[in-house]
């Protein structure tokens, strides 16, 4: 079909030189996907070239602790895709020798791995025929067919694939699938697109009728929560502080953080200081209190806005399993924290 050749041959000629790009193994393939879930190309490059310097094979990974893995990870967010990427190594190379499922079937049974990521690895490591659907790919159809699905209802999905599908070339579905993405990415971008240059500008529905900045429908709008987080810095006479692991579930499982108080709203120093003298540090006498930040860094998460303060807190005395700057230094922290003791410690 002219679509797809047309396509093809502008990938041939624009596509990135990425690095899981040059090879059909699917472990660096399953790492990029799965770094690449919510992230740009941009921000994920360099954890991807940390990871496969770390952990050169799935061996290497699974061998590894989810503390060092999560450390690694620190600041590219949705932290249930590293501990996942984690068990998963460890599955394959216990229960499988370390070989891939070589299916899209089979691969979806992998934790962490969803629809899109299985079709990924699926067709680019082993050429299977089967569409990957994500944003770039639901952007282009709907604007090149001038579809008004909303992306945003389950059955989306399986109409958007049912016409890549259609539309993919069955010897050549790994480059089909790549030079997709790469066009949404590169030329059929979200927000105000280069239309004039486009390759589709003649066949391009959504540009006929002037409805390139309508396409794709998405109705669901996500109902953001806010938070008070009131994070406690705490030195004693040896200038060491005490950290916790955040064991919940929710946002952050299992990286570190300093003592916490949530609070409903954004809270005065009487509050908090309060608080400070009548729950924490029980064995150690309080001696100075100050705020590091008067106004909160406010931290946007897909679902949430964090505001945040921290809280100097001297006390008396040696705190118990209190740790240094240098060994704080060694623990995976949410990147606001991490950024914290990077800057003001």
């Amino acid at each position: 079909m002219i679509f797809s050749n047309l396509l093809i041959q502008w990938y041939l000629r624009n596509k990135r030189d990425l690095p899981w790009r040059n090879t059909t193994d699917p472990y660096p393939i399953w790492l990029s996907e799965i770094m690449l879930q919510q992230t740009r190309v941009a921000q994920g490059m360099p954890y991807f070239l940390s990871f496969t310097t770390a952990f050169s094979t799935v061996f290497d990974l699974a061998k590894a602790n989810e503390e060092q893995v999560l450390k690694l990870w620190q600041g590219l967010g949705y932290y249930s895709r590293a501990r996942n990427l984690h068990k998963t190594a460890q599955y394959i190379a216990q229960e499988l020798s370390g070989v891939f499922p070589g299916n899209y079937n089979d691969l979806l049974k992998l934790k962490g791995v969803g629809e899109y990521t299985a079709a990924a690895i699926a067709s680019f490591s082993y050429n299977e025929a089967v569409p990957v659907v994500d944003g770039n790919v639901f952007r282009v159809l709907s604007r090149y067919f001038d579809m008004d699905t909303d992306i945003a209802q389950a059955s989306a999905k399986k109409e958007f694939a049912s016409l890549a599908f259609e539309l993919m070339p069955k010897n050549n579905p790994a480059t089909f699938n790549q030079a997709i993405m790469e066009f949404g990415a590169l030329q059929c971008v979200p927000k105000s697109p280069n239309c004039g240059i486009c390759i589709f500008n003649e066949s391009c529905a959504a540009l006929q009728k002037n409805k390139v900045d309508q396409l794709p429908v998405k109705s669901k709008k996500i109902k953001i929560r806010n938070r008070y987080f009131n994070y406690l810095v705490v030195a004693d006479e040896n200038d060491n502080t005490i950290i916790q692991k955040r064991t919940d579930k929710g946002i952050w499982h299992n990286l570190y953080q300093y003592p916490l108080i949530e609070t409903e709203k954004e809270e005065d120093f009487d509050y908090v200081s309060e608080a400070v003298q009548g729950d924490y540090f029980k064995d150690n006498t309080v001696i100075s209190m100050l705020e590091y930040n008067e106004k909160s860094i406010i931290h946007k998460l897909s679902h949430q806005h964090l505001h945040i303060k921290f809280w100097k807190i001297n006390v008396k005395g040696r705190i118990e399993n209190g740790i240094n700057n240098e060994t704080l230094k060694s623990f995976p922290f949410p990147i606001v924290i991490h950024n914290f003791i990077e800057k003001d410690l």
